[in-house]
């Protein structure tokens, strides 16, 4: 995207509208609480069970010698879970994945909020500039009208020119006044977007600057946002089938406790092993659905190259369309049609020319300045769009930080 040239003081550019446009965004807010979400569960996938204790007595409220507590069994101990067949590095595996792609997600937030600042920023220029041609035609109207009033007192033309005269000016006028509004409107959405009153002027420079000549450049789509986004999901789904392995191995559980006989007084040791066996649920289950999603995964990162790809090259071609169209009505194309407004000015003024005339070169000229802002205001949104699309995922010491 064409860089911002010098500006005043008091005129916001698109730089610092994208400057001020990450102070309170809800978007970046989210991405940034999911960053933290998936910090915190790395750490607790980190973690080792918790070992357990354990106290049981036997032998108390019975009947004969096992009456009250005089042949009661006391047992007190400590149990702890062994994790097998790797479900702890499975599991940090897995929450590194998610972490990465929740670090995408944050870039992702970051790139489309500077989309959509630029897009607005583009909205609101191309509607001033809008309602500054229009308000250039409602003056050009009032004009002609009072030179058909001066035409028909002293019987230089018909009453009619008068009174289409009187509608145009009339409709210029409202066309003008409602150009303003959505100026207005525009400067709106872009302060709600940024978070502070555009007050100053937007960036004229700017947004008259078209970029280069020549066909645009391939750009591939690896190491886009995009992609690294379907990769991220890609390699998540690799460590959730690491995972569901993993659970296939049945964990033990070891115990060891201290057992006092009431009866004798006497203390002996109580070892156990605990091992489930995996009857009812052997994990094959689970790790059908892992592979499934990651086929799903794959799928839709093959998909996502496509569609990345097909939508670089449309957003290269309106580019290049747009860039085109801009220079050909603000250059030559306007000068000619404001030339022959001009001339059919002077020669309506002097009874050389018609009305029907003047008025087709009036309208051809408007239709020329908004065709100009039209274009203009297509190829910086072009230029937005393609600049998120190419935008180059973080790199991985980036995304350790």
């Amino acid at each position: 995207m064409p860089t911002a040239s010098p500006a005043t003081s008091d005129t916001l550019t698109l730089d610092q509208a994208l400057a001020q446009g990450g102070a309170a965004s809800p978007s970046l807010e989210s991405a940034t609480a999911g960053i933290r979400a998936a910090t915190a569960a790395r750490t607790v996938a980190g973690l080792r069970p918790n070992p357990e204790v354990q106290a049981q007595t036997e032998n108390v409220g019975g009947t004969g010698v096992y009456k009250g507590l005089r042949s009661s069994e006391t047992t007190v101990g400590v149990a702890l879970p062994l994790e097998l067949g790797g479900k702890r590095p499975a599991r940090i595996a897995l929450a590194n994945a998610r972490l990465t792609r929740a670090q995408i997600q944050s870039a992702i937030a970051i790139a489309d909020l500077r989309q959509r600042i630029t897009q607005r920023y583009v909205q609101a220029a191309a509607a001033e500039r809008r309602a500054e041609v229009l308000g250039q035609q409602a003056t050009i109207a009032a004009e002609a009208s009072r030179i058909a009033t001066d035409r028909v007192q002293v019987g230089a033309a018909s009453p009619i020119e008068q009174q289409r005269a009187d509608v145009l000016r009339i409709n210029a006028q409202v066309a003008a006044q409602s150009a303003s509004r959505d100026a207005q409107a525009a400067r709106t959405n872009l302060a709600g977007l940024i978070g502070r009153p555009v007050v100053g002027e937007l960036d004229r420079a700017w947004f008259d600057q078209v970029g280069g000549y020549g066909p645009p450049a391939p750009i591939e789509v690896e190491g886009t946002l995009a992609l690294a986004a379907a990769e991220a999901d890609v390699n998540t789904a690799n460590a959730q089938i690491r995972v569901a392995r993993s659970l296939r191995t049945p964990d033990v559980t070891v115990s060891v406790a201290a057992r006092r006989l009431e009866a004798t007084n006497d203390t002996a040791a109580v070892v156990g092993v605990a091992i489930p066996i995996p009857f009812f649920n052997n994990g094959r289950a689970l790790v059908s659905q892992a592979r499934a999603e990651q086929t799903q995964s794959v799928a839709l990162r093959n998909l996502a190259v496509l569609d990345t790809r097909q939508a670089i090259a449309s957003a290269q071609a309106e580019v290049a369309n747009a860039a085109a169209t801009a220079r050909a009505t603000g250059g030559p194309g306007l000068t000619a049609a404001a030339e022959a407004a001009r001339i059919a000015r002077i020669g309506y003024g002097q009874g050389k020319f018609d009305q029907i005339q003047l008025l087709d070169a009036e309208r051809t000229l408007s239709q020329t300045r908004q065709a100009y802002v039209d274009a203009l205001a297509a190829y910086h949104d072009a230029e937005a769009r393609l600049e998120r699309l190419t935008t180059p995922a973080p790199t991985p010491d980036r995304l350790e930080r």
